[in-house]
């Protein structure tokens, strides 16, 4: 789908953010005054990522309970294989890291953004029962 197609959806999808998308934002903000400006629910390619840094090539996918079916990984293992092809480095949390610990989460962003790890958290499925967007 081309990007035009997408650009009603992604501004949709911003006024319609989830819990753990408005509560991730509040920390990713204000790295803006470091150099990192962060853009919510963006298009790129045939996708909408959740938050892109442009100048640090940096995606963040926050992952809800649906990302824990099999069809749903296999999507999104096909998605990030694409985005890291465009050369971007693509970061999964599951929604419960957020809710549980959002300032660890922040924590590690800022230390990838600063280039202190370049290790990035396995795609772990949400336990049975979380991340809906109640």
């Amino acid at each position: 789908m081309p990007q035009s197609k997408l650009t009603p959806l992604a501004k949709a999808l911003r006024q319609n953010q989830t819990r753990y998308e408005r509560k991730l934002w509040k920390q990713l903000a204000p790295l803006k005054k470091d150099g990192f400006h962060f853009r919510r629910q963006s298009p790129i390619g045939n996708y909408i990522v959740d938050f892109v840094c442009h100048s640090a090539n940096l995606i963040i996918e926050l992952d809800g309970g649906h990302h824990g079916s099999t069809e749903q990984r296999i999507a999104d293992i096909e998605r990030q294989d694409w985005l890291e092809s465009q050369g971007y480095q693509v970061l999964r949390f599951p929604d419960q890291d957020v809710h549980e610990d959002v300032e660890s989460v922040a924590r590690y962003i800022q230390a990838v953004l600063t280039g202190l790890t370049e290790h990035t958290p396995p795609l772990t499925p949400p336990h049975q029962g979380e991340g809906d967007d109640a």
